[in-house]
């Protein structure tokens, strides 16, 4: 971008981002996040009156992590220092907290040390900042998109506070389009431009809640018109390749959908499942992942209410291993759409786990001796297996008031099938099976 003469900070700025050049200085100026940012709200209070302390933010790209740490410096009076998690180390985290040893030392500066994707240091590598945010010697200022819950050790986040940064909304990324195409001093007023409100709407849309992202769209843009005008088509010539989601294997987001996409399946809703199946292979997330996933699903959500769910997954899986795409992610979007909307019932599920529990309480206890096998005469003599009742051999093909459960342990209810699909059969069922054993039982005493 060519600066006029006579424009000293602009000529200044000529190398700098627009993203970076329009960075906001005062809390008041930053875009979204009113969340935490109300005038209200303890962290707004804290940095209006320099008040500063080690914390964390977490959040999507673009959303101001850097921005807010810069800020924070600024309101403190403190020097901002910056370590990148991608390219520094155990020497660069040791240099940083020296230089804020001696301007706390012989200056009485504090120091704001900033790491930038705090979640790629190592627990070792983390575990360097705790004397020194203990101490005092730096205030700790991280930036992760990832959870902290599972990317910080603990000792380093019981330290910190956590606050979460939300991606901007296409209000807020508008009016960032807009700040910017009328500041002469750091952004492109001096251009003139012109642009439709269909291309903010677009670039606000292109932008999915990342700041950063729009002005970078926005200064391409500027360089690319001809006639000063910056349009629709042009936003998405730029963007051609289409509109991809925020997605990471290892993050939040790609949980965030998969849950999504579970819920929507146990919700009953086929067309949000398929929205969040297609959000994800969209975005690259592997099918083999999302089919082991649905066959969870057909377990956990619909389990014995319609048995057919867990066949037609392990099939779909079967389809993607086989045949890859694009026969694969259609065979897994059935799956998931039958499962949507099949009956159902997490009594297999909740059974389950009620009975790890019990497995766990009470492992100890021996296998009665009626039900132990005795293929040998030792055994035999030990009397294992003697009593036993073979249900092939009893009326109806069941021992009635037979118990199968551990000697002085009360037997036990864990599967409670539910009034909908085939459990309303097997309810049934269990029912007249348990209305024998109470016969049989009132039948002894």
């Amino acid at each position: 971008m060519t600066e006029p003469a006579g424009q000293p900070s602009t000529v200044k700025n000529a190398y700098r981002p627009l993203a970076d050049r329009m960075r906001p200085s005062s809390i008041d100026d930053v875009a979204g996040q009113k969340h935490i940012l109300e005038p209200s709200k303890p962290l707004y209070q804290s940095i209006r009156s320099g008040a500063i302390h080690s914390l964390v933010f977490w959040g999507p790209p673009g959303t101001g992590k850097t921005t807010l740490a810069r800020i924070i410096a600024n309101y403190g009076n403190a020097e901002f220092v910056t370590v990148s998690a991608v390219l520094s180390g155990i020497k660069e985290i040791r240099e940083a907290v020296a230089k804020a040893r001696t301007l706390l030392d012989v200056e009485q500066t504090r120091t704001v040390l900033f790491v930038d994707e705090v979640h790629r240091f190592n627990k070792s590598q983390q575990d360097a900042f705790l004397p020194h945010v203990e101490d005092g010697t730096i205030i700790f200022i991280g930036a992760t998109t990832e959870n902290p819950s599972f990317e910080l050790n603990n000792a380093l986040l019981s330290r910190l506070r956590v606050y979460l940064l939300k991606p901007l909304s296409k209000d807020d990324i508008a009016h960032l389009i807009n700040r910017a195409l009328h500041d002469h001093e750091a952004g492109l007023g001096q251009l003139a431009l012109k642009i439709s409100d269909k291309a903010v709407s677009s670039l606000a849309h292109f932008a999915n809640g990342d700041a950063r992202s729009a002005l970078n769209i926005l200064e391409i843009a500027s360089d690319l018109t001809e006639d000063g005008r910056i349009t629709q088509s042009l936003i998405s010539e730029i963007m051609a390749g289409g509109l991809v989601g925020r997605f990471d294997k290892r993050g939040d987001h790609f949980h965030d959908q998969i849950s999504a996409l579970h819920k929507s399946v146990r919700g009953s809703d086929p067309d949000a499942a398929l929205y969040w199946l297609c959000r994800m292979l969209n975005a690259g997330c592997d099918p083999i992942y999302i089919a082991r996933r649905v066959v969870r699903m057909a377990s956990e959500d619909i389990g014995n209410a319609d048995p057919r769910a867990l066949r037609l997954a392990l099939d779909a899986w079967d389809v993607q291993t086989r045949l890859g795409d694009p026969e694969g992610p259609l065979a897994i979007a059935q799956a998931v759409v039958y499962l949507a909307i099949a009956a159902k019932s997490n009594a297999v599920y909740t059974a389950f786990n009620a009975a790890t529990r019990s497995a766990s309480e009470t492992g100890s206890m021996e296998v009665p001796n009626h039900l132990r096998n005795a293929p040998t005469k030792l055994m035999k003599s030990l009397d294992y297996g003697k009593g036993y009742r073979y249900a092939h051999n009893e009326p109806g093909g069941y021992a009635a008031g037979e118990n199968y459960f551990p000697e002085g342990m009360d037997r036990e209810t864990f599967y409670n099938p539910v009034d909908r699909g085939l459990e309303i059969r097997i309810r049934e069922k269990l029912m007249a099976l348990r209305k024998l054993d109470s016969e049989s039982m009132s039948g002894k005493s």
